[in-house]
């Protein structure tokens, strides 16, 4: 484990096992993905809770307030801080009054419905948050999408030794990755990475988000918002999906293997490889 750095290292649990095969039964340790209530608090009134790797939390934070339309630029979040407690995570986040004040109207609204799935949404315009059509117009070739998805894959670090978390990677224009978030929930992959590449700055409408899941509507949502252009997903997308990919402008591709893709949306994206 000396190629993890020590945040991560907080993100594995080390517990006894038995390997059973067809001939013996070996009892030794092994090294799972921890999984921590993470309780997102904003001025001092809790949000949501949720599921997550314990770390890369201010990433997360960040990037889901982003994605989720909570704020709208990363100046509008002026403080963060991570609270370890006895059941759990709280993250406590100040936040512009403006977009606090929006935030408490809409929790507000939400007060006493029991509808489950969206955030208690009593109406298809409620639940399904449509962002306005991307403009970026970076494309890539077949053969960058497959190196880019082979290179996310090789820097999945708890991945490795937990075979149980999912991974969000930023593949820059000339087709490099070097930034990668990694998270046991998919959603929390992608705000991971979409809060550090806003911390650095990043233009997102200059590259390709590359996931390790399936291509749902939550996650062309988040991308759409964020003015992402290309996501490229390991499964399949969902219908979904696919409507808000054409509707948002995002070019959209699964089943990404190592010398075949599908495209579901947008295609003017993707170019040929100049060798075929």
């Amino acid at each position: 484990m000396n190629d993890i750095s020590n945040e991560e290292r907080s993100a594995l649990v080390r517990v006894s096992v038995e390997k059973w095969d067809v001939d013996s039964r070996e009892l030794c340790e092994d090294d799972v993905a921890e999984e921590v209530p993470i309780a997102l608090e904003y001025n001092g009134i809790s949000h949501a809770v949720m599921l997550a790797s314990p770390y890369d939390l201010e990433d997360f934070a960040l990037g889901f307030s982003l994605s989720e339309g909570i704020l709208k630029d990363r100046s509008e979040l002026y403080e963060c801080e991570i609270v370890p407690g006895a059941q759990g995570i709280q993250v406590q986040m100040q936040i512009a009054t403006e977009r606090f004040v929006t935030l408490k109207d809409k929790r507000r609204n939400l007060t006493g419905r029991t509808g489950c799935g969206l955030c208690g949404a009593e109406t298809l315009a409620q639940a399904v948050r449509r962002p306005g059509a991307v403009t970026g117009s970076t494309a890539f070739s077949a053969t960058q999408i497959y190196a880019g998805m082979k290179s996310m894959q090789s820097k999945q670090r708890l991945q490795r030794y937990t075979g149980a978390t999912h991974a969000a990677a930023w593949m820059n224009a000339d087709g490099t990755i070097d930034l990668v978030r990694e998270d046991i929930g998919r959603h929390n992959a992608l705000d991971k990475l979409i809060g550090a590449m806003s911390d650095q700055k990043r233009d997102f409408t200059n590259g390709a988000a590359l996931i390790t899941s399936r291509a749902s509507y939550e996650m062309v949502q988040k991308s759409a918002t964020m003015g992402i252009g290309f996501l490229a997903a390991i499964s399949a997308p969902t219908s979904l999906a696919i409507q808000l990919a054409e509707e948002s402008n995002v070019t959209l591709v699964g089943f990404v293997r190592s010398n075949s893709h599908v495209v579901y949306a947008q295609s003017h994206r993707l170019m040929r490889d100049k060798t075929k």
